[in-house]
């Protein structure tokens, strides 16, 4: 019989693995950060569809609200908020003494244009679009140029005044029968160079809150813009001859009046300082019109260009100076007919 090799018993069979359980926490997390993804995405295309406009809703400029429409009408939005503002004088306290800055020549403005083309620059922050739709503002600055130039003359000509600050300016006053010497003084006034921000800040103040309040600026010690020479110089020149005797103006026969240094002279005659520290005569006009009333009703004037005109107070002045600087002829005659 041939040999056979025992049978060996059959391997135990293995253990299954056991299954692993299906970890539902995390399927739910992926899923709620997929929701959100949608909705944010769903609420930041509703957010620029909504501001579909010029000017971004929400958008407001010192606290009033420009957005939601076209240009023009934020432009119209803010001209009525604050149109009534952007040129009402400025107050500046100097000294213990007020003085006012008028906005327009003193280089300060309040640009709506700018301000609006400035606001109306779409907004693509998901924060600020998705935002808008919960009533979210956004605020924008104002655009108020300041022509540097223009501050620093107004607030030198305020500060130089004689309600501002205690600089005593040299010039003359005319009273009656006699003209009257002032030599200036030296001072405290605006520093211009050193109220420019505060100035620029107290512009933006008044127009926000439409305050009348005035604000303090530094000052600084300031010699007077006139000088002694000056004064005396004037005086000699025009003042003095001007109030000596009683002056003549006349067209003709029928059309003349006297003007006397106790009761007519001193009323209209005036001296002004020009920048560059001189003095020269500038009358006031309305004052001489009332002194000489109607004396030169119906006379004409042949002008350069052929037309005829009425006599003016710049006429009856023109032919007075001659007069009033004159030692020896005191009658003025005004000319109807130059050549």
């Amino acid at each position: 019989m041939p040999h056979q090799a025992p049978k060996l018993p059959d391997p135990a069979p293995q253990p299954k693995a056991a299954a692993r359980p299906k970890k539902k926490g995390r399927s739910k997390l992926v899923l709620l950060a997929v929701g959100v993804v949608v909705v944010a995405a769903g609420a930041y295309g509703a957010g620029l569809l909504m501001n579909h406009t010029d000017v971004p809703k929400g958008t407001t400029v010192l606290g009033v609200d420009i957005g939601g429409g076209t240009r023009d009408e934020a432009v119209k939005k803010l001209d009525d908020a604050f149109g009534g503002r952007v040129n009402k004088p400025l107050k500046l306290a100097v000294g213990g003494k007020t003085v006012s800055v008028e906005p327009d020549n003193a280089g300060l403005q309040f640009d709506f244009a700018a301000t609006v083309s400035g606001a109306a620059q779409s907004d693509y922050n998901p924060v600020s679009v998705i935002g808008s739709l919960f009533g979210q503002k956004r605020e924008v600055e104002p655009v108020m140029p300041v022509d540097e130039e223009k501050l620093q003359a107004a607030l030198q000509q305020a500060g130089g005044g004689s309600g501002s600050g205690s600089v005593v300016e040299g010039g003359v006053e005319f009273r009656a029968g006699k003209a009257v010497a002032v030599y200036g003084k030296e001072g405290k006034a605006i520093d211009a160079a050193g109220s420019t921000r505060a100035v620029e800040q107290a512009y933006r103040t008044l127009v926000e809150t439409d305050s009348a309040t005035a604000v303090a600026v530094p000052t600084a010690t300031r010699q007077p813009t006139v000088s002694k020479a000056e004064v005396d110089r004037e005086m000699k020149e025009f003042a003095e001859p001007a109030m000596s005797a009683n002056v003549t103006v006349r067209t003709d026969a029928a059309h003349s009046i006297e003007m006397s240094p106790q009761k007519s002279l001193w009323k209209f005659l005036r001296v002004a300082a020009t920048p560059d520290g001189k003095l020269t005569d500038k009358p006031d006009l309305d004052a001489l019109k009332q002194l000489y009333g109607q004396t030169f009703d119906g006379v004409l004037i042949t002008r350069g260009n052929g037309k005829k005109t009425a006599v003016t107070p710049q006429d009856v002045y023109v032919a007075l100076r001659q007069a009033l600087t004159s030692g020896t002829n005191r009658v003025a005659v005004i000319d109807t007919n130059p050549s």
